[in-house]
Formats: structure tokens, sequence, C-alpha cells
């Protein structure tokens, strides 16, 4: 089973563009962790032509706010459907569950005593300075914590937060199931 697990960083925020809405934004940089050969890559915009095909051939495609962000951008820069790859958003798992949203940071500390290296407006700010290589670097640890949170998950069907400085669970019993599933149809590369 191949899957991905994969961060947008946008070159702007939504006061830039007057509207809430992830589509309205402009991809900075699109980093993936690659299950099938275990590495990390990034795409820039121009790039994206070789992002399509890996994610084409993806079994699951697992992010953080990817259904409500990250999937929307990306539809705005790729001709096919997205949406008939599998995926699992692991913030649309915790608030099923809790009943709110949590921060990805706040689901890494107390699962994985480390804290993320910045925030989406720290990486706003380097793009418009032209320093892609620690956009590059963020991103790509962004997707190193939501990958290091999914094997927790997958492993001990839980995700754990601190609230009032106390530690605690959030139970994830389907997350076990969350590889078990029919393939996908999406099976070739479009034309760019």
């Amino acid at each position: 089973m191949r899957k991905i697990v994969f961060d947008i960083e946008t070159a702007n925020e939504f006061a830039d563009v007057g509207r809430r809405e992830p589509e309205a934004l402009d991809l900075s940089m699109v980093c993936i962790h690659d299950s099938d050969d275990d590495s990390y890559k990034s795409f820039v915009k121009e790039e994206l032509k070789s992002l399509w095909p890996i994610l084409e051939r993806a079994d699951l495609l697992i992010g953080f706010n990817s259904e409500h962000f990250d999937l929307p951008l990306l539809a705005k820069y790729y001709s096919g459907d997205l949406s008939r790859i599998r995926s699992v958003d692991l913030l649309k798992e915790v608030k099923a569950v809790l009943g709110r949203r949590l921060k990805l940071d706040t689901l890494a500390e107390a699962t994985l005593g480390k804290k993320k290296t910045a925030d989406g407006m720290e990486s706003i700010r380097w793009w418009r300075n032209g320093e892609v290589e620690r956009v590059r670097k963020y991103c790509i640890e962004d997707v190193r914590i939501t990958k290091e949170l999914y094997d927790y998950a997958r492993k001990n069907g839980v995700l754990k937060y601190l609230d009032n400085k106390k530690t605690n669970d959030i139970l994830l019993p389907d997350a076990k199931n969350w590889e078990v599933f029919t393939a996908h149809t999406l099976t070739h590369t479009l034309p760019f």
C-alpha cells in the first residue's frame, strides 16, 4: 500500500485575498512523505507536474486539515479529481470524536513530546522574503509530525492532547481500519 502524507504552505493569507476559501490562496509548496521509498519530497508550484503521478498512484492520502484546506487548494491546480483517492484527515478524525478542533501542535506536544518548528504565518513571511529552503524545512517537519501522529494513532488507537495541563486521550477506534479498503481507480497521469 502506497501512503502519501502531505502538507501545503501558501504564498499568501486569507486577508490578502479577501475571503476564507482555500482555493483563493496561492500555493507556495507541497511536501510529502512517500511510503513507497520512505522519502520526503517537496514541490513548488512550478514542479506540481512531478507531484501528480505520485498522488495518482497513491492508495491513501494522509493530512491534517487536508479535507477542508489542502485538498481544495490542490484541486485548484489539478485537472483530475483528487477526491477519488481515499484520504484520512487527522483533524477530521479528532473533531469527530472530541467535538472540536485541535491544533497539530497541541496533538504533537502531548502525543509525541515535540512541538512544531514554526507556524503557517511565519512560512508566508519566509516565502515572501525568498527563504524557500526555510519554508521547505518547516513544511517537511509538519509532514513528519503528521506521519508520526498517524502511525501512533494506527498503532495505539488514540492520540493525546493537553487541557489545563492534564493529558487527555482521544480514542480513535476506527484508526486500525484506516487502511482497510478497496483500491481506487485513478491510475493515469493527466497531461500538463
